[in-house]
């Protein structure tokens, strides 16, 4: 059943005000929205939100970006939560409109960003009647939203709104829906009263123990072979500098996972990158043969640990995280802080008092780095995905503020190990939910979130084309990104798990076959270049950076080209298997 709670929903007839301060409810949806801070919002218009769009048309200091597709309007929130650290906000009609929401709501719960859904929905005396688009959205995404309310009385909307804006950013951060019947918004009610506009919404988490922050601080001073592992709740608890500082003080390593990736420099001398099934083998070995593991906003997700129970053997865990649902959900923690991530970690350098260890661990870590660099076969013709990688990274290299976006398949983690990030919240991927199509959307929604910035995605073939309707709404809405696809002519990682668990039975892996990428983008209004080789590869990333549009590169790739290293599914994270070239 719809919650409730907390909006005054199942009351009669719509209320009414005849004050001089009145409003329609759609009106105070936008007013509360602008009080909190939202800067932008995205959507498309249809029949349920319709007194919505047409409060947008009379005014708000809101700017809308109207996509084509509501699961690209999701994407572009989403980016825009991600780039920005504001919660993304993102408009549907009832029916299909919220349905097409549901992906985006998943990828914001599994990768903790905050987003606020608005939708639609039928007259408050249809629901439940199989009106025209009548569906019950509530509970399609209870499973999904920190929250989702139904609001069907008008006097309850603005607080109702407020709410749901800062529940989306309060502690582990995720996605909120408020949905709300087309009378109930064209109703008229008292407008909100004025308050101080807020750029951020505090998160009011709770402070971590003293003994158990200390208690981290003494095992760190005794470890021997330390190290941290940070996860995506590092950004979200805005404590870059704080992990940054913890490993200078405690010269500890660290690794990152895909939703951490450029919270500390990744040119920073402590920084070892991501490991993980494609994450390289000095940082596998890192975690596993550490003896002390310090958590900090990681979820200790399957595509890093491996088989559990073999992971990290030797460590004594220390786990950080704001939820306390994840301490302890997968691997037993020794040392639990439960508490505001950014607090928690800054007291813990504050409680060190040995001086640095020697740097015999780091140096170590160094040598495997060394020892087993990434590789990729630079003997055959052809360009290959890890080359192309390589090619874009050159050539942005000094190009001021790039915020990077990636689909999901093998050009998402060849990404991860060739393009470099040097500040949180500039590598954007769809991580726990692994959403193909998450790409190029997100790359608008960050181009919206921080517009002097240089916003490039990397795709694949099969990813670009899930949303690839989305460069019109890049091309129309003014907001300029540069879409790099890894053209394999199919789905890549489906392709690589055939041929090395299926004894190579490839099966409906062709879903782009005789489309000419380029041309489809250009249809939408976008310049678009096919290139072949390496001098075309080297042209046409120059054109697309220097000439201020929307760009599509279809870059053609080897078909064979495989991605490494990689860890089996249900092997151990220390059983790396290596490009064939060592």
């Amino acid at each position: 059943m719809p919650d409730q709670s907390g909006a005054g929903a199942l009351l009669g007839a719509p209320t009414t005000t005849t004050e001089d301060t009145a409003t329609t409810a759609a009106d105070a949806i936008l007013r509360v929205l602008e009080q909190e801070g939202a800067s932008v919002c995205f959507g498309i218009p249809g029949g349920a939100i319709l007194p919505l769009y047409d409060a947008l048309a009379r005014g708000t200091s809101m700017r809308h970006v109207l996509a084509r597709h509501e699961q690209g309007a999701g994407h572009m929130a989403e980016g825009y939560a991600r780039a920005s650290g504001r919660p993304g906000v993102v408009f549907a009609t009832s029916g299909p409109g919220a349905t097409n929401l549901v992906t985006p709501i998943a990828d914001a719960q599994m990768d903790s960003i905050p987003l606020v859904c608005v939708t639609g929905q039928v007259r408050a005396d249809l629901i439940g009647t199989q009106a025209f688009q009548e569906c019950d959205i509530v509970s399609v995404v209870g499973p999904l939203v920190k929250r989702a309310w139904q609001v069907r009385d008008p006097a309850a909307i603005g607080d109702t709104v407020r709410e749901a804006y800062g529940l989306a950013s309060a502690g582990r951060p995720g996605p909120v829906l408020v949905d709300v019947p087309r009378d109930v918004q064209e109703a008229i009610v008292a407008a909100p009263p004025p308050r101080p506009r807020v750029e951020q919404p505090g998160r009011a988490a709770e402070r971590a123990a003293e003994e158990a922050v200390a208690a981290v601080a003494a095992a760190i001073e005794v470890a021997r072979r330390p190290i941290l592992y940070l996860g995506g709740g590092v950004v979200a608890a805005d404590a870059a500098a704080e992990v940054a500082a913890l490993a200078e003080r405690g010269r500890i390593p660290l690794v990152t996972t895909l939703m951490a990736k450029g919270v500390v420099s990744e040119s920073h001398p402590l920084n070892f990158g991501c490991p993980g099934m494609h994450g390289g083998k000095w940082a596998n070995w890192a975690l596993n043969m550490a003896d002390l593991l310090v958590a900090v906003g990681a979820r200790f997700d399957d595509r890093v640990t491996g088989r559990v129970e073999e992971f990290a053997p030797a460590a004594k865990v220390a786990h950080y995280d704001v939820d306390p649902a994840e301490i302890g959900k997968i691997r037993h923690a020794e040392l639990p802080v439960l508490g505001d991530l950014r607090d928690a970690v800054a007291r813990t350098v504050a409680a060190l008092k040995g001086p640095a260890p020697s740097s015999t661990w780091v140096d170590q870590i160094g040598g495997w780095r060394r020892r087993f660099p990434l590789r990729h076969d630079r003997a055959s013709p052809g360009l290959k995905g890890p080359q192309v990688l390589e090619e874009v990274a050159a050539a942005v290299a000094g190009a001021g503020d790039v915020v990077w976006t990636t689909g999901v398949g093998q050009h998402q983690m060849w990404a991860m190990q060739y393009l470099t990030c040097a500040r949180p919240r500039r590598f954007l991927s769809s991580g726990g939910h692994g959403t193909m199509g998450f790409g190029l959307p997100a790359a608008i929604g960050a181009r919206a979130a921080l517009p002097g910035a240089t916003a490039v995605c990397v795709d694949g073939d099969g990813s670009f084309l899930m949303t690839c309707q989305e460069v019109a709404t890049a091309v129309a809405e003014r907001l300029p990104v540069v879409v790099v696809v890894v053209d394999n002519g199919g789905l890549g990682m489906v392709r690589q798990w055939q041929e090395m668990f299926y004894a190579s039975r490839l099966s409906q892996i062709d879903p782009t076959t005789g489309t000419d990428i380029a041309a489809v983008a250009r249809g939408f209004g976008a310049r678009a270049f096919t290139v072949w080789d390496e001098g075309g590869l080297r042209t046409a990333l120059g054109e697309a950076l220097s000439c201020g549009e929307t760009c599509v590169l279809d870059v053609k790739v080897d078909r064979a080209e495989l991605l490494y290293p990689m860890i089996e599914p249900g092997a151990a994270a220390v059983d790396v298997r290596e490009h064939p070239a060592r």
